[in-house]
């Protein structure tokens, strides 16, 4: 199906995204909120042990995006015999990456940790968490594989089901193994990781059940699994690369940033991963706007139509901006409340309410910058991408580490530094959407 510069093309995508994004992101938050009842370093240890196996994970998840570009290029160009073979030597791909990153957490990820914490009951619980987690990596990248399948040919209904069935799994599993409900065992943070990885084996098996036994899918030609052949990997690497390593240092500096903020203290890092959560909820219509802009972008471009580029980035600028203005009155008006949902501490609630405050300025940067970092990877200009993503976090990281270690800056203080990124990577990226130089390249 190929796509039109239109609000209407941009919703219909979109929102499906928007939709599965938010079921997704709701297992985040239940998780928190479960977690939160046992206590400050169970709370502390979810944000470290998570933010650690999402950096790892970034990697997957900037492939798969790399993966949905080609195929929505190959989509506009009207190629579709191609996709299929694209489809499966990701999978390949895909599976090898799982492995390296299994070992990677088995052997290393407990050493690495170690220097870093200063809290031994944070790294213990952080540890359980990983060792427990480490199984989710093959099947939270085939799913990962689907969902960049079906974005790529514009067909991003079916996330819906996909990622409802996931949360609805999870939360279930979470409320039973972190608690002991339902004849479980009481697990704490080993079953809200175990809760994840059965939802994602299972919400693959939908997947490829769906795509077995759709009719319209033959068109593709999937599942053929080919010798590997490097020609399939040239364009697929050329674009998908530079998107893996953005992907992983924005998380790692994230990480990075998490790992700044309990030197603290073990209340602002727990209040961290409060917000943390709910921010990234209420990212979820951006991202799903970004998400579409990639694949819009690159089929506009396979069309042979790339002075409608710049229009159709404008337009879902304008549409995330109105967006954010609706949900950040949730942060502004009842963050109290809100705290009140992960946490029955009053003085954690205390913590989190200025920290809610900074997010709603920060969602407008992301607005800004996210969408516009996203057409320009949607040119296929992931390398420029990678080199802004690296200059942002620079800047990002150095004045984190600044204003704790030299100027004793409170959290609040800290997370003003995410308004700083998003601007600079949104201004950069606008300065060279603007040159034009990414009209000439192909993929």
């Amino acid at each position: 199906m190929q796509a039109d510069n239109t609000y209407k093309s941009i919703w219909r995508i979109s929102y499906p995204i928007i939709i599965g994004l938010m079921a997704q992101n709701l297992m985040v938050v239940i998780d928190t909120a479960f977690l939160g009842r046992l206590g400050e370093v169970t709370l502390g240890a979810a944000a470290i042990g998570g933010i650690f196996y999402l950096c790892l994970v970034m990697l997957g998840a900037g492939f798969a995006v790399g993966l949905q570009i080609v195929i929505g290029r190959r989509n506009g160009e009207g190629r579709y015999r191609q996709i299929g073979s694209v489809f499966d030597h990701a999978l390949y791909f895909m599976v090898a990456l799982a492995i390296l990153l299994f070992l990677f957490l088995t052997f290393i990820a407990p050493v690495f940790l170690s220097w870093f914490l200063r809290s031994e009951l944070i790294l213990a619980e952080s540890l359980t968490y990983l060792d427990f987690r480490r199984f989710g990596f093959l099947f939270g990248f085939m799913v990962l594989t689907f969902n960049s399948f079906y974005i790529g040919i514009t067909r991003t209904r079916l996330l819906i089901a996909s990622t409802s069935l996931m949360a609805t799994i999870n939360i279930l599993l979470d409320y039973s193994l972190i608690f002991g409900h339902f004849g479980m065992p009481a697990m704490g943070i080993a079953g809200a990781a175990t809760a994840t990885n059965i939802a994602e084996v299972m919400t693959f098996l939908f997947f490829l059940l769906w795509s077995l036994r759709n009719k319209t899918l033959p068109n593709y030609r999937l599942f053929r699994f080919h010798r590997p052949n490097w020609m399939q990997y040239k364009p697929l690497f050329r674009v998908a690369i530079p998107v893996m390593f953005q992907y992983f240092l924005s998380f790692a500096a994230w990480f990075v940033f998490f790992m700044v903020i309990e030197q603290i203290g073990e209340t602002a890092l727990a209040a961290s991963n409060i917000t943390r959560s709910f921010y990234m909820l209420l990212m979820i219509p951006v991202w799903g706007l970004c998400s579409a802009t990639n694949t819009l972008v690159s089929n506009i471009i396979g069309q042979g139509r790339s002075h409608e580029v710049i229009p159709l980035i404008k337009k879902v600028l304008l549409t995330g901006m109105l967006s954010t203005l609706v949900i950040i009155q949730l942060t502004l008006f009842i963050p109290g409340r809100i705290a009140g949902l992960f946490t029955n501490e009053p003085h954690l609630i205390d913590a989190t309410i200025p920290l809610l405050h900074v997010i709603s300025l920060a969602l407008f940067a992301f607005a800004f910058g996210m969408i516009l970092f996203s057409g320009l990877s949607g040119t296929g200009k992931t390398l420029v991408a990678l080199i802004i993503e690296i200059l942002s976090i620079t800047f990002y990281l150095v004045s984190a580490f600044l204003m704790v270690f030299f100027f004793d800056a409170t959290a609040p203080m800290v997370w003003f530094v995410e308004v700083i990124y998003f601007s600079i990577m949104g201004l950069v990226s606008l300065a060279y959407l603007r040159t034009g130089k990414w009209k000439v390249f192909k993929i």
